[in-house]
């Protein structure tokens, strides 16, 4: 009994020396600042983590090894997502057949329907809490082992003691809770890193923008007058088709100004009771021209509540709200439609903006609101990154779904007050 308690608990060293690996590969990207750690390089602490496992494990007889295989095997698929099963489940049944005995078998036939289930599952784990994620992984732990030792009964008629099982069970269930604990720290502490290395960028572009802007705006607006007087003025038509072009430009290099000092400043200069669907619809009649345009529908569900607010300052929400559908507008180039939805749950007003465009990747979806970080080919990335921050200085959030070639949904929640 000693013995197998002691095997069981350098197994345990098998399974958590990866997670400290993986660790020290998110502290190494971001204090490097490497941007091409690619989540696919993850498969690889998993399957360390069961090989060694299975190469140190306590053995019952005729080729039966008994270790904690199964807990870096879950615990990847389930972070992973069904992306890393197809990498775990042949790995693992092909470490196991090169190690040899009957006990093969045992591993084909439960460790194939558990990665399929784990697979399934993979796809709403991580958008659980913590307090749910630990019972689930309890509960297919336990649903794994009760499946083994189905198999090894009556396929093989192979019986361990009770006290042996019932160590064993306890064993492993104890430690893929510890190991799901340590991984959602190493998650969250990661997801803290990106979120000051966003921090630290947008520091930087907000302290130039304050302090350059105007000084730089000024200048082009002077410069824009004295280009109109002249384009107003009795001169040939080809200088008055240059003079117009200057003009263009200079309008468009003023709107990334006023992006910039926006960005800067987003506090509301005059706070007001905003009526959302009235805003809504506003930014929606903007650009109802560029949608037809384009050929694309606008579908507008704004619910309308009595005595319900929006405390803040309406242009800039309304230059958040135009960025976002002009952004939706811009990504679908063959039509489509844009379904644009407002909702109320207790105090929390939500806008749910849709499209039919290209969609995102996890990676590119993690850098929107960056500065300068676009998807477009001749984007800047200014407006989204403003309409982050309005949407922050107003005390709200945005939510981010998407996916590759089917589209992507913006969920805006703000705060709302009542009369």
């Amino acid at each position: 009994m000693e013995l197998i308690i002691k095997d069981l608990l350098i197994n345990f060293l098998f399974v958590l020396l990866p997670i400290f690996f993986m660790q020290m590969l998110y502290l190494v990207s971001y204090l490097y600042r490497f941007e091409k750690v690619k989540a696919s390089w993850f498969v690889v602490f998993p399957i360390i983590s069961f090989v060694l496992c299975m190469l140190f494990p306590f053995s019952f007889g005729d080729g039966f090894n008994f270790d904690l295989r199964r807990v870096p095997f879950l615990l990847g698929i389930l972070y992973g997502g069904p992306g890393f099963a197809a990498w775990l489940l042949p790995a693992l049944l092909a470490a196991r057949f090169f190690i040899g005995g009957s006990g093969f078998f045992i591993t084909l036939f439960t460790f194939t329907p558990i990665a399929v289930l784990a697979m399934f599952f993979s796809k709403y784990y991580l958008k659980m809490p913590l307090k749910q994620k630990l019972p689930s992984v309890g509960v297919l732990i336990l649903f794994s082992l009760l499946l083994t030792t189905y198999v090894a009964g009556q396929i093989y008629d192979m019986h361990m003691t009770v006290s042996m099982w019932v160590i064993f069970y306890i064993l492993n269930i104890v430690f893929i809770l510890i190991a799901a604990v340590l991984l959602e720290v190493i998650k969250t502490n990661f997801d803290v890193l990106q979120k000051l290395m966003k921090a630290e960028k947008l520091e930087i572009v907000s302290n130039l923008a304050a302090s350059i802007s105007h000084e730089v705006r000024n200048p082009l607006t002077a410069s824009r007058g004295f280009m109109q007087l002249c384009y107003e003025s009795d001169i040939p038509p080809e200088t008055k088709e240059q003079i117009l072009i200057s003009i263009q430009e200079l309008d468009r290099a003023t709107g990334i100004i006023n992006d910039y000092l926006t960005f800067a400043k987003p506090a509301p200069d005059e706070a007001e009771a905003i009526i959302l669907h009235e805003t809504i619809n506003h930014a929606v009649n903007v650009l109802m021209p560029l949608a037809n345009m384009n050929s694309i529908e606008l579908d507008v569900s704004a619910e309308k509540k009595e005595h319900c607010y929006i405390l803040g300052e309406r242009k800039k929400l309304e230059q958040a709200l135009i960025n976002i559908i002009k952004n939706a507008i811009e990504v679908m180039p063959n039509g489509g439609k844009i379904r644009i939805k407002t909702t109320y749950e207790h105090h929390l007003a939500k806008i749910r903006i849709c499209d039919q465009g290209k969609g995102m990747t996890q990676k590119q979806m993690a850098r929107l609101g960056e500065p300068y970080f676009t998807t477009k080919a001749n984007g800047t990335g200014l407006g989204m990154m403003v309409s982050f921050r309005i949407i922050q200085s107003l005390g709200g959030r945005i939510h981010v779904t998407s996916k590759v070639n089917k589209g992507t949904c913006f969920v805006i929640e703000l705060p709302t007050v009542h009369e």
